[in-house]
């Protein structure tokens, strides 16, 4: 199963975080909190969170309140975002001409200077995703970001770089994947 963290303060502003953070607004907080309900009973006994501030946050609140532990993955970061984090598109098209036409052109090879490329952030899914089975011989919840999650979705549904990049993962929503087959909890 998949969660994505909560939503945040740079979340509302249409601020990219990266491997940067921002605390939880009181909707992130509750998104973590109503994800929690609904994975009661599932038997969930691990909760593999990235270690950034937003994600361990709504990871806490799920595992204290389903009983599980929970395991940091340093690879569960987000995408890094290098120098364009904190930023939004408005600041980036000021600070970064021809920045958006550039990543347009390959979004999935393309990386945020001084940062990292969907294609890398892929890699480290793959290892994520290694570190999280061993982490638990039933399945885990990974809680991560967007992202981030794009290539973890693609990498348990075998989907290519296009199919992955048109993903979406709204906050307090929950996909449960078997067999390359996703559905919303």
């Amino acid at each position: 199963m998949l969660a994505r963290h909560g939503q945040t303060v740079w979340n509302a502003e249409h601020r990219l975080q990266g491997q940067l953070d921002s605390p939880l607004t009181a909707d992130g907080i509750r998104q973590a909190r109503e994800t929690a309900g609904r994975l009661q009973g599932r038997g969930i006994s691990v909760v593999c969170s990235s270690p950034l501030g937003r994600a361990l946050r709504t990871a806490v609140i799920i595992a204290d309140r389903i009983g599980a532990n929970l395991v940091e993955v340093p690879e569960l970061a987000e995408v890094h975002h290098g120098d364009m984090a904190g930023l939004t598109w408005e600041e980036i098209d000021e600070l970064h001409p021809g920045a958006r036409e550039e990543r347009a052109e390959n979004r999935h090879g393309w990386s945020f200077p001084g940062g990292e490329s969907y294609a890398q952030a892929r890699s480290r899914a793959r290892e994520a995703l290694s570190a999280c089975g061993w982490a638990t011989d039933s399945a885990p919840l990974l809680v991560a970001h967007e992202m981030i999650g794009r290539m973890l979705r693609a990498e348990l549904c075998g989907l290519d770089a296009a199919q992955a990049l048109a993903l979406r993962h709204p906050h307090g929503v929950v996909f449960e994947i078997q067999r390359g087959v996703e559905r919303i909890l």
